[in-house]
């Protein structure tokens, strides 16, 4: 039996609770076999003490999409991912509305995986460019 893409949807966003992403609001919002993809209110909880948004709100974004696309596209019985570096470069100030932070894998091997995710606004435009590497290790058993 094949599940749903809403069911999965559902079930991924399940397992945001009690972590960075349910305090930051961040939400699976769709994903393909190369793609995943999350979004973030941008309010106050989220803003620079200026009232725009924070760029590491921005990087938490990215690196909970990146680690996240890992993560499902690996076996979790016998693995589990973990982030190795962050880069992020912000273009462009919001203060309101949601971004929304696109992960597309430049390279998925065994061990490493490098994920490009692309920040923009509701309008589309491009807020910050972010490369995560994030490595898979077995499990102890």
């Amino acid at each position: 039996m094949q599940i749903s893409k809403d069911e999965l949807l559902k079930k991924a966003n399940a397992a945001r609770k009690n972590t960075l992403m349910e305090t930051l609001e961040i939400e699976i919002v769709d994903f393909t076999e190369e793609t995943l993809t999350a979004r973030m209110p941008v309010t106050p909880r989220v803003h620079q003490p200026d009232g725009v948004l924070h760029g590491g709100a921005t990087a938490a974004l990215a690196e909970s999409v990146g680690s996240f696309a890992s993560h499902i596209f690996i076996n979790t019985e016998e693995f589990f991912v973990r982030g190795l570096e962050i880069t992020a470069n912000h273009l462009k100030s919001v203060t309101e509305g949601y971004i929304y932070a696109k992960a597309s894998f430049l390279h998925r091997g065994r061990t490493t995986q490098l994920i490009d995710i692309r920040v923009t606004d509701e309008d589309d435009n491009l807020v910050s460019i972010c490369r995560l590497s994030t490595i898979t290790l077995p499990k102890k058993k």
